[in-house]
């Protein structure tokens, strides 16, 4: 079940954001960053996306975890903080006697959009493991540390890797996505930092198509990130699709995922705080 667990967090991680960037000039790896031109972030401050994710393989529609995702700001304002959770749902609990709990927080560069800090609590089972991710971009390296809170005296595991240009976590990469315009045919890379590894994940915009969501029948941009396979985030077979609304909120409202897990599915269950849908988009 790690695997399956990992799946479902990488989702997360794939489930949260897009929107309008101004491009800047190209880093390694032919990557782009992203800014957010002044007054056009399709989210604001208290936006809540709660999700909920289901396992279609031996039974159809097995309800399997909750995900929430919070935008807020640091306690002086300057940045972003962006709170997401992952928690297993009973089903999942009663049919493999699996639970999971994850707790992220991505303190995000308010004006150049970039992963600063990420602080983990994960809980699966009885394995508990804390850890932080420093982006130190003068240095131009992610250093990653993780302990044991069970085990206090236990030497925390480091790892460290490069930077070649700004990057982000599995949370603000996908918040980064909302801020890039979008049409059928895009492919680029995002930098994506996980536990103190650095993987570049091809981006193709595959279609724009309509979608059934709590908002109604509304037109969407399907995104596929390229994570699994050898060297990439997960090295197994498999393949992720996201949906998100073209619209001035540019929320994702579907994501699903194959393996050989089955299929996972996310949808969005509850929106609180966001833009209205044809408003021009604010900063905060």
């Amino acid at each position: 079940m790690k695997g399956l667990f990992r799946t479902i967090l990488l989702l997360v991680a794939a489930s949260v954001s897009l929107g309008v960037a101004v491009a800047q000039p190209n880093g390694a790896n032919g990557v782009a960053a992203t800014k957010p031109a002044a007054a056009s972030l399709p989210f604001k401050t208290g936006e809540t996306l709660t999700y909920e994710g289901k396992l279609n393989k031996i039974i159809r529609g097995i309800s399997v975890a909750e995900l929430t995702f919070t935008v807020g700001e640091t306690t002086d304002g300057s940045d972003f903080l962006i709170n997401a959770e992952a928690r297993s749902k009973g089903t999942l609990l009663k049919l493999f006697r699996f639970s999971f709990l994850q707790k992220i927080d991505t303190t995000v560069e308010r004006d150049g959009f970039y992963a600063q800090r990420t602080v983990k609590h994960d809980v699966q089972k009885d394995r508990v493991r804390d850890s932080e991710a420093y982006f130190d971009y003068t240095e131009r390296r992610v250093t990653y540390v993780e302990t044991d809170p069970k085990e206090p005296m236990r030497p925390p595991r480091r790892i460290a890797s490069d930077l070649e240009s700004e990057a982000h976590d599995l949370v603000s990469a996908i918040y980064s996505l909302r801020l890039r315009p979008m049409k059928v045919g895009d492919a680029f890379m995002v930098p994506v930092s996980d536990s103190g590894l650095v993987y570049y994940v091809p981006v193709r915009v595959t279609a724009r198509e309509q979608q059934k969501t709590i908002f109604g029948k509304v037109w969407c941009f399907r995104v596929e990130p390229d994570i699994f396979g050898p060297e990439r985030m997960i090295e197994r077979e498999g393949s992720m699709e996201i949906w998100i609304t073209d619209d001035a909120r540019r929320i994702p409202v579907r994501s699903r995922v194959k393996s050989n897990f089955g299929t996972l599915e996310i949808r969005l269950r509850e929106a609180a705080n966001t833009l209205p849908a044809k408003a021009e988009r604010a900063s905060k």
